[in-house]
């Protein structure tokens, strides 16, 4: 058998370039993997849970049966099974649900005509009769307890917050032209944010 130098060297080549790639594609990994992230993941199907609940009250006070409030048409009904507290905090921010959001909106007193996040949270806070003054995102890191409640968790970092409130969330983030306070039944990353909850919610 015949020596081929040049098919050698091109064979012992490729396999380096290949063995580098490889290298090079474990350190991408191990460098810039993204971080694992939290979410709040329903029981079931929101959409197909909010179809079946069934309606205990309507009105001013919409409840339906069980303890997973649901969303319909962005009013939010509470669960019958959750405290007297945690309904009011849901059936009196339901009022804020087509308020426009405003940066500071909610801090000089609780009734304004437009929310920011902090604000949003504060005022379900307020009516959960947990809170008595609105509070800044920063401040409601030290809001309550650490963790998250059975109720009512409040998730906050410098800049940003926002609130689950027996399975629905409380946030003021949406696509341009829709953020305000507003109801939604997913969850969202929490990564970053620090969990905190009312006494015994």
């Amino acid at each position: 058998m015949v020596f081929n130098r040049s098919r050698f060297i091109f064979v012992f080549a490729a396999l380096l370039i290949a063995a580098a790639s490889a290298q090079a594609q474990s350190y991408y990994y191990a460098y810039y993997q993204p971080p694992t992230m939290s979410y709040y993941r329903p029981d079931a199907s929101s959409d197909y849970y909010a179809s079946r609940a069934k309606v205990v009250q309507g009105g001013s006070h919409p409840t339906v049966r069980g303890s997973r409030a649901v969303i319909r048409h962005g009013v939010a009904y509470a669960p019958e099974n959750a405290p007297e507290s945690v309904k009011r905090a849901i059936w009196a921010t339901n009022a804020l649900r087509r308020m426009p959001y405003k940066w500071g909106g909610g801090h000089g007193s609780f009734f304004d005509n437009g929310y920011d996040c902090s604000g949003t949270v504060s005022f379900a806070l307020h009516n959960a009769g947990v809170l008595n003054a609105p509070a800044q995102s920063s401040e409601l890191l030290n809001f309550g307890e650490r963790g998250r409640g059975h109720w009512i968790t409040v998730y906050s970092r410098e800049g940003h917050t926002f609130a689950m409130i027996a399975g629905l969330r409380l946030d003021t983030t949406g696509y341009y032209g829709t953020e305000g306070p507003r109801w939604h039944a997913d969850g969202r990353d929490t990564w970053g944010f620090e969990a905190r909850h009312p006494v015994g919610l």
